[in-house]
């Protein structure tokens, strides 16, 4: 189905791997208590049963962190902890996803996967009017996606089970957050059309 994609957002090693930094850490236990993998895993496999692309978005810097914004909130810890160093594991999609060669893979530089990526441009090629979604964490770049392709008039849909934040209670908020800007469903539930 040429008219629709499944984007996989952030799911790397650095972040979600049970041997990550993070994976170490609140966003780990979030991921295990959701069981995010397995639902992201079942949510790829039906995409590609329905003929729907899967992208992977990835967020990553160079080894000297020359993309990385200095007085960035959210990413001032990468440089100092040495994590999302294009061309490491940290970056790599986690490998119970079953990333295939012709998946599409959209590296970004800020929490957006529309800024300054291959995004749009792969949208376009393909004619894309559905974006699928999922991915850590609900209230970074699932809600930026989500955002940022409504306004650019996708139709949004979200895969619930396949989001966590580092808390129940963060992800529950940002869920309720989208509600007015996506359709809401999960990887049993979802009908890639």
């Amino acid at each position: 189905m040429k008219d629709a994609i499944y984007l996989v957002l952030d799911m790397e090693n650095d972040l979600v791997h049970a041997d990550g930094p993070n994976g170490k850490a609140a966003y780990g236990e979030q991921v295990r208590a959701r069981d995010v993998l397995a639902n992201t895993r079942r949510a790829i496999d039906k995409a590609r049963a329905a003929g729907v692309a899967i992208g992977f978005v990835r967020v990553g810097f160079s080894p000297d962190y020359r993309e990385c914004p200095p007085n960035s909130p959210i990413f001032s810890g990468a440089r100092k902890n040495g994590i999302f160093r294009l061309g490491t594991w940290g970056t790599e999609v986690h490998s119970d996803l079953g990333q295939q060669e012709g998946d599409f893979d959209i590296v970004k530089h800020r929490v957006s996967p529309f800024y300054a990526t291959n995004l749009e441009a792969i949208l376009r090629a393909r004619g894309v009017r559905r974006i699928y979604c999922s991915g850590i964490s609900t209230n970074a770049v699932v809600q930026a996606t989500v955002r940022e392709g409504h306004d650019r008039d996708y139709d949004m849909v979200v895969l619930e089970d396949g989001c966590c934040g580092l808390s129940t209670q963060e992800h529950e908020n940002a869920i309720e957050g989208l509600k007015r800007f996506c359709k809401i469903t999960t990887s049993v539930d979802v009908v890639f059309e």
